[in-house]
């Protein structure tokens, strides 16, 4: 078992395969080759200062140690990007979640799998428009108190230069409308 030392293998890792745990991200990819499986490891300093991020680093080596022999595949390279909660986890558990992780990132997904919308989901949505069309109502109206745009509700058109329609030319100050008056921190007379 080999480790990943150049950016560019731990960049294409992080663009492959996920599988999330609560002390590790693992990100792993297949490199299309029978060659010896790889593995590195990314302990941040937001994990804590180098005493702590080694720490972190020496644990996880060890269960990677365990598990990848049997768990790994050759051709693959692993990287595990470590949390905080890898110091606290206990060993055995730490152990388990990169089993569950590497079996993971070992069955790839098939591109375009997604899950459907249920068949519930979608009865429920149509029985709800057909229940509003029953009553008078709009399906899609927006409710009483909804929130406004507050350029609707106080009824006054909006100055061009401000929308950017025509004749706003970009920078200009908007000249003021007839109804505000020009206040002591605007510059003007108090009123």
């Amino acid at each position: 078992m080999d480790h990943l030392r150049k950016r560019r293998d731990f960049l294409a890792a992080a663009k492959a395969e996920r599988a999330g745990a609560t002390s590790f991200l693992m990100q792993g990819r297949d490199r299309g080759d029978a060659g010896t499986m790889r593995v590195g490891f990314t302990v941040t300093k937001k994990t804590g200062n180098s005493v702590v991020r080694n720490r972190i680093r020496r644990r996880l080596r060890e269960a990677v140690r365990r598990v990848l022999p049997d768990a790994g595949r050759a051709g693959f390279d692993y990287v595990l990007v470590a949390r905080e909660a890898a110091l606290r986890t206990p060993f055995e558990t730490l152990v388990q979640e990169i089993e569950r992780s590497v079996r993971k990132v070992n069955t790839p997904k098939v591109p375009g799998a997604r899950k459907s919308p249920s068949k519930t989901s979608a009865s429920k949505t149509s029985a709800s428009k057909a229940s509003a069309l029953k009553t008078g109502a709009q399906p899609d109206a927006p409710k009483p108190n909804a929130p406004h745009d507050a350029r609707e509700t106080d009824g006054r058109p909006e100055h061009p230069a401000s929308t950017g329609g025509a004749g706003a030319a970009a920078g200009a100050p908007t000249p003021p409308s007839d109804d505000i008056k020009p206040t002591p921190a605007d510059g003007g007379l108090p009123a």
